[in-house]
């Protein structure tokens, strides 16, 4: 049976702690160009999809993707579960691996990672990383097992996702597999809501200029400059206890 992988990039304009952050200029790209510039550098998978909403205010982000030459899908503002479903079924998707608007520069090597791990064991419904840097690789997801979920959820505001894979017991849930330990790290923030953060993407962005870097080169960049991490890492500890009481009311 043939596997037909993608990178689905999830987002939206309408973010709220940094407005339309996804269309903020980092030199001369949005930073939503930045994700879709490292998902296309993918070498296994078989397309790329901006997955974004109906709203007209999401019409520029298909304008962007199409100028980027990689495919759009569009459906529920809040329900990202549901939006994948439609982008799997519409695009024949068996695993994607999904690239937050948020992360500029999550790193296409992880996601090869994620994606040959599915390759060599189609029995896996779910694949996350706890240990590298946040905002390096989000998740994998089995398009069966998405299905599953969306038939079991009990709300359209699915931000919090993950809970319904890794806490109902329902799923072949795995760890990301051959990563590097030198890449985990969890006093490196990489994920865009704050004013900090953008700060930060632009302080590193910068400093590569036109080069190709990765998340080795970047935390590489960052122990030979510690002052770099301390831009937005303080940031970090309200943005987890925000995800942590999101997470504990999914399920309740």
């Amino acid at each position: 049976m043939k596997q037909n992988l993608a990178i689905f990039i999830t987002v939206r304009t309408g973010s709220t702690r940094l407005p339309n952050k996804s269309l903020i200029k980092i030199g001369e790209k949005y930073t939503i160009e930045y994700v879709i510039e490292r998902a296309k550098k993918s070498k296994l998978a078989n397309k790329v999809v901006l997955c974004t909403t109906l709203s007209h205010q999401d019409d520029v982000l298909c304008e962007i993707a199409k100028n980027n030459n990689i495919e759009v899908f569009r459906g529920s503002t809040e329900d990202k579960l549901e939006r994948w479903n439609g982008a799997c079924k519409f695009h024949d998707v068996s695993f994607f691996i999904t690239a937050d608007g948020d992360d500029i520069l999550c790193d296409s090597d992880l996601m090869d990672l994620g994606l040959k791990q599915y390759i060599n064991d189609n029995s896996i419904d779910f694949i996350e990383s706890k240990d590298v840097v946040v905002g390096a690789f989000t998740y994998g997801i089995s398009a069966n097992a998405l299905k599953k979920v969306c038939e079991i959820k009990n709300s359209t505001d699915t931000e919090m996702m993950w809970v319904y894979f890794t806490d109902t017991g329902l799923f072949n849930v795995k760890s990301l597999e051959g990563v590097d330990p030198y890449v985990c790290r969890s006093d490196i923030r990489m994920t865009l809501d704050y004013k900090e953060d953008l700060e930060f993407f632009t302080n590193i962005i910068e400093n590569f200029k036109d080069k190709e870097f990765n998340i080795h080169d970047i935390v590489r960049y960052i122990d030979l400059n510690p002052e770099v991490k301390n831009i937005n890492f303080h940031r970090h500890k309200e943005w987890a206890q925000n995800q942590k009481n999101k997470t504990n009311l999914v399920l309740k």
